[in-house]
């Protein structure tokens, strides 16, 4: 009887494991500047960025996970329109260096396709120079913490500089993606794994069985 409470300890942190939230993946599908580059140092500048998001587990996005997203340029005015199959869902907006998006207004079952649109109204600094971060996003887990790899950041030059720095150059954008489906009945997770978390506790539970 001894051997029973380890075999259910087993079987919870398997079930743990495999049910914990995966971050999504969120991909830049386009992005546009108003007035085009080189920045004005003092000037108005408008920031257009669309990204697509790429679900890694059962929702389109984890609904305990913000997004974080980050200006330099100064008296920023921000508004996050949020895109659900193609079509306007939930708006918010922000002012600042600084706006975040709370990850339950971006979280929707695997069979929807959803996408943000940012747009930043601010000044470029009048004293920037070389290379200025306009946009930079990167999702937070749980406790605050940036999810690794999630950092996503738009940089371009100022006018003026001698030589603009290899960062300035706009990443390089990749199309949006359509979001698959989870088969039915899946409950969110990748279905080999659960198999062989099942197969596992079989062998596990039969081999307790057998012994005296």
């Amino acid at each position: 009887m001894a051997r029973y409470p380890l075999l259910i300890t087993v079987l919870m942190v398997l079930c743990l494991i495999l049910m914990s939230p995966a971050a999504a993946t969120l991909v830049l599908s386009d992005v546009s500047f108003t007035p085009n580059a080189p920045l004005s140092p003092g000037g108005q500048q408008q920031v257009v960025a669309q990204y697509a998001i790429i679900p890694s587990g059962s929702t389109t996005f984890a609904c305990g996970h913000p997004l974080q997203m980050q200006t330099n340029m100064t008296r920023a005015q921000w508004t996050v329109q949020v895109t659900l199959d193609g079509s306007d869902a939930a708006r918010q907006t922000a002012s600042g260096s600084a706006a975040f998006v709370n990850g339950e207004i971006l979280s929707y079952s695997t069979d929807h396709d959803v996408g943000i649109v940012v747009t930043i109204d601010g000044t470029v600094p009048a004293d920037a120079s070389g290379s200025l971060p306009v946009l930079t996003v990167n999702e937070l887990d749980n406790a605050g913490n940036a999810v690794p790899g999630s950092i996503l950041a738009i940089s371009q030059p100022v006018a003026g500089s001698a030589t603009p720095p290899a960062t300035s150059v706009p990443p390089t954008l990749t199309p949006t993606l359509a979001t698959t489906p989870l088969p039915k009945g899946s409950p969110g997770f990748a279905v080999p794994f659960t198999l062989t978390a099942l197969i596992a506790a079989v062998i596990v539970l039969r081999v307790s069985l057998r012994e005296p």
